[in-house]
């Protein structure tokens, strides 16, 4: 008679057990870095409005605050909605709050898209964005 090799109910049931468990510990730490990773095309596109805004200073002598929605502000700084749409934050979602003298720009970016991440960022003046 052969004799039947193979994992028993117990093993089996050990090693899903481990897996569960490995899985429970991963799908967090696997969601704060999506969401970390969604607020990077955000800063991207603050530092888009930032370099535009130096030119404009450097080009006009003048600044101009607000939000990307106003058309006065994406004209002055030659910025088309189009240019901020991305995947999870639009033009609508950027808020210019103040520039300092060197024409550096607080942007603060609050998103408005259904995956877009939950919460506000600020890109401050020293370029943290948090």
């Amino acid at each position: 008679m052969k004799k039947l090799c193979g994992f028993t109910l117990i093993e089996l049931m050990v090693v899903i057990l481990i897996v569960g468990v490995l899985a429970a510990a991963a799908v967090p730490l696997m969601r704060g870095r999506i969401d970390r990773s969604k607020w990077t095309e955000a800063n991207a596109g603050a530092g888009a409005i930032r370099t535009a805004m130096k030119t404009y200073l450097m080009e006009t002598g003048n600044i101009v605050t607000g939000s990307l929605t106003n058309a006065s502000v994406q004209q002055a700084l030659e910025i088309q909605s189009g240019d901020l749409t991305g995947s999870y934050f639009v033009a609508a979602d950027y808020n210019i709050d103040s520039v300092n003298a060197n024409g550096i720009a607080v942007i603060t970016i609050t998103g408005s898209q259904s995956n877009a991440p939950s919460g506000s960022k600020t890109l401050a003046l020293d370029g943290t964005f948090e």
